[in-house]
């Protein structure tokens, strides 16, 4: 334990450092003396000022008192709509006001701000110049022309210069507009020019210089420079607090040197501009709350960074604390998982800094909100599948895996065991071969239990009942009709039936195969009367039929190689309904086969583990079945589990609080992770990639609301995290070869909307009804694609990539990130329609491969092409016998 201890501390130590290597420390020009002006709006809060945000006189006080020890000067866009309070109580702070009157395509709202606008500056002595409008050019909402009048009709009125706010490149191209205003105003905003940060103020100074140069003798004014502290990258401009802090000292020290009139924009943060894209509020010096951003002298660094490093290695620590519930954890595996425990902690803490420093409207609260809600058990899911990669990877082996055949029983005696085998419409030569195989099982002391339930048909169970018959005493048949309960309700009468002195239970597929040593091996675990269940794995016994079915015999695998491995280890395996042992007691004490869900046999195994029952679990291979016949088949099975596991929770849920049962801790978690693991995580990713989808046209065409990287990386580190686990717990676990198990990754995630469809059935049903799996080729292939729905999905997944990048002429780092997401959200719904293409294919059969490989090597001259062997016809003897 010392040891753990140790490596917790060294990783939280190296996690505290790195944040300190990280931390980011700039050097800018100092600046001391007072902004000659700054653009103000009294506005606060995400409403918009034409909706519902009048300003109170308090505020604008309050806010007028915090910016005369910043700046002289300040400049308003409007003369309404509370903006007109500024003036007057801006002259109680001795700061200068040039005001504005904002125009647009409104007339009437125009002759409102242009009349405020000249009653200001005739009733403030403060008041220093009007600005006629803002940007109104560039928007499109007035012609030139029109605006030249509105800025002479003011001109008229007042004795003080006059101009409009226009971007620099429309002073540049319209002369005209320049020989009506009193001075040029012109906006230089490097951001909106694509220009990278380090170049932003020479960019400036050399646009200034350029209008300077083009209009002599005329006050040319920089009437709004500034940068955003936060938002999306726009092609090589990158808002930031750092970037922001440097470009604005930098900016006015330079200006200061050479006497450059300029105005920076703005005073303060405004939350309600998030029309105007991402950075929209973010270009204040102060923040909402009317807090500075960043000092003007000494060094340029993030106060709260440290907070926010403390955040993350605290819960990096916390996160790091269960590792201490494991058995003898090895130093390697706590290295791993209290590296993933801090690296979650550094995302929470990156998380919680975002929160702290954007403005949310209801809209993008709401979308972080539900992100947040859907990535916090991605989160905890890649979590418990790190720890099972650091177990199976650096873990100890597996304690209590049967692993070796179990010794006789020392008395010599050999507990009756009564074999249940369920079928329904199952092929008789199939069952036939079940039926010998426990014939041939090497161990004294058992019956069989046969029972063909609602099989009308003599076809199906004539013959089996002819085979029983050939077997002997031991093999009991019985063939039930409308029996109510699908297969527990069989198996519930097969118990009726079973042999008082039975004390062990076996359950086998009809399609099962078990091998001699099956019984011989495994009961002698039940000597320990504490044992209520051993489970051996399933496997196939035709996996070679086809390439799809090689894939699944793969995936399959998995399951019986490495979950149920691991969770032997905390005494909570899954019980599946074939290949296992139950103790007689255990079964009644659990109440026996339940028919309230479609998964009976799970349904059973946890409820004698409730009871406080021991399991045991070797992945030896004692019996080998069939797989699904098609594609259809299998997903009909993974839907069957699925839901029944769903129903399975919904029922035993109240079990797993204090006190409800005998469960451990670790079962419970146990269990609570695989359903989370499985259930949780397919529907997630299904959710997740709809929402995504829906949010596709926001992004691409709205200009608002792009996902920002702590909701979209998580979802690719999580996608890795599964990838990993999957490839490196089957190569260390699952005796496959590598195109085997490519084939087993694409068939589990074929499966994902497979399962989401299952647990969506599971929310709003209570009871569908039981699908047999199609087995031995009765089943005949459906004409329908298999993958419709996926094929749907999938494709809008990578159209919706494609329109983000399409139209993405901003070059938005998240936008792009945001399609590599969709892409590899696809994957899942690509795999299933990729199998579904393949089953109907000549590729899905190996004689195919095998033939075009052939080929391949004589076309590329690695094998010569054998040359048809010409036999010679026989030579007939012209030669006659000698006369005699």
């Amino acid at each position: 334990m010392r040891a753990v201890i140790a490596v917790l501390i060294c990783v939280a130590a190296a996690h505290a450092a790195l944040w300190g290597v990280l931390e980011r420390k700039e050097t800018a020009p100092d600046f001391r003396g007072l902004l000659p002006s700054v653009s103000y709006a009294p506005f606060e809060g995400s409403a918009h000022p034409d909706v519902d945000n009048i300003p109170t006189v308090e505020k604008i006080r309050d806010d007028l008192r915090k910016l005369s020890k910043l700046t002289k000067a300040i400049r308003l866009y409007s003369s309404t709509g509370g903006v007109e309070l500024v003036p007057p109580i801006a002259n109680e702070f001795g700061l200068k006001v040039t005001v504005g009157a904002w125009l647009d395509k409104n007339v009437d709202r125009n002759e409102r701000e242009i009349a405020a606008a000249v009653d200001l500056a005739k009733h403030n002595p403060n008041v220093i110049g009007i600005v006629v409008g803002n940007e109104t050019l560039y928007r499109d909402d007035l012609k030139i022309d029109e605006l030249i009048e509105y800025v002479q009709r003011v001109k008229r009125q007042v004795n003080l210069p006059v101009t409009t706010g226009e971007i620099w490149s429309i002073w540049r191209d319209e002369p005209k507009l320049s020989s009506s205003v009193d001075f040029i105003a012109a906006h230089i905003l490097p951001y909106w020019n694509n220009i990278p940060a380090h170049a932003a103020v020479d960019y400036a100074m050399t646009i200034s210089k350029l209008l300077r140069d083009n209009f002599p003798g005329k006050r040319v004014v920089v009437a709004e420079f500034g940068w955003p502290s936060q938002g999306y990258n726009l092609q090589l401009a990158e808002p930031g607090p750092f970037e922001q802090a440097s470009i604005l000292r930098d900016f006015v020290t330079r200006a200061e040197s050479i006497g450059l009139d300029y105005n920076i924009v703005e005073a303060i943060d405004q939350p309600w501009k998030f029309f105007e894209g991402g950075v929209g509020p973010y270009w204040g010096v102060l923040n909402a709350s009317r807090e500075p951003k960043f000092s003007w002298t000494g060094a340029i660094v993030d106060p709260d960074y440290w907070k926010i490093a403390s955040i993350a290695v605290l819960i990096g620590i916390l996160m790091s604390l269960p590792i201490f519930r494991l058995v003898q954890p090895t130093i390697p595996q706590t290295f791993v998982l209290t590296v993933a425990a801090n690296g979650v902690g550094a995302w929470f803490a990156t998380v919680f800094a975002y929160w702290n420093t954007h403005y949310f409207v209801f809209g993008s609260a709401l979308a972080l909100t539900l992100g947040m809600i859907l990535l916090v058990p991605l989160v905890l899911i890649a979590m418990a599948r790190i720890e099972e990669i650091a177990t199976v990877a650096f873990g100890r082996r597996p304690q209590r895996l049967i692993d070796k055949p179990l010794p006789a029983p020392a008395d010599g005696k050999f507990p009756k065991v009564s074999i249940h085998i369920p079928a329904y419409f199952e092929p008789p030569e199939m069952l036939k071969q079940t039926l010998d195989a426990v014939a041939r099982l090497d161990y004294p002391n058992f019956e069989c239990v046969v029972i063909i339930n609602n099989t009308p048909d003599p076809t199906f169970w004539q013959p089996i009942q002819d085979h029983c018959r050939t077997l002997g005493e031991r093999f009991i048949f019985i063939n039930a009709e409308k029996v109510i309960g699908f297969k527990a309700g069989a198996l519930r009468i097969a118990m009726a039936r079973t042999a008082p002195d039975a004390e062990i239970i076996g359950i086998i597929d009809a399609d099962y195969v078990v091998t001699p040593n099956w019984l011989k091996d495994l009961v002698p675990a039940f000597s320990d009367p504490h044992v209520g269940l051993v489970q051996a794995p399933q496997d196939h016994r035709d996996g070679n039929q086809s390439l799809m079915h090689y894939a699944m015999n793969g995936e399959y695998a998995g399951f019986f190689d490495i979950g149920m491995v691991q969770r032997n280890e905390q005494n909570a395996i899954i019980v599946h309904g074939t290949m296992c042992l139950i103790r007689r007691a255990a079964m009644d004490m659990a109440g026996g086969w339940a028919g309230d869900t479609i998964c009976e046999d799970t349904d059973l195994g946890l409820a004698i583990i409730e009871r406080g029952w021991t399991t045991h679990y070797t992945n030896t291979r004692y019996g080998f079945g069939l797989l699904p016949d098609t594609y259809e088949a299998f997903r009909k099975q993974r839907h069957r589990w699925a839901y029944g596991g769903f129903q399975i929770v919904k029922k035993h849920w109240r079990r797993f609080l204090p006190g409800a049962s005998l469960l451990s801790p670790a079962q419970k978690r146990e269990f609570t992770l695989g359903w989370l693991n499985w259930l949780g995580a397919e529907s997630i990713g299904v959710v997740v990639a709809i929402l995504n989808l829906i949010w596709v046209p926001v992004v691409s065409f709205a200009d608002i609301a792009i996902p920002d990287k702590i909701l979209t990386l998580p979802i690719i580190a999580s996608f890795v995290v599964s990838l990993v686990h999957f490839v490196a717990l089957y190569r260390l676990r699952v005796k496959i070869k590598l195109g085997q198990l490519l084939g087993a990754m694409i068939a589990a995630m074929s499966v994902q909307w497979t399962v989401s469809r299952a647990v969506a059935n599971g929310l709003i049903t209570e009871h569908l009804p039981f699908a047999r799996t199609s087995k031995g080729g009765l089943s005949r292939m459906s004409v329908e694609f298999q993958a419709f729905w996926e094929a749907v999905i999938g494709a809008l997944l990578l159209v919706g990539a494609a329109v983000l990048v399409a139209f993405n002429v901003k070059e938005v780092r998240e936008i792009y990130i945001f399609a590599g997401v969709l892409v590899l959200q696809s994957l899942p719904f690509l795999s299933a329609v990729g199998i579904a293409i393949l089953e109907n294919s000549r590729a899905n059969q190996f004689g195919f491969w095998k033939q075009s490989a052939i080929r391949a090597a004589e076309l590329i001259g690695l094998r010569r092409e054998a040359m048809p062997m010409v036999t010679a016809p026989a030579r007939v003897s012209t030669d006659t016998a000698p006369n005699a």
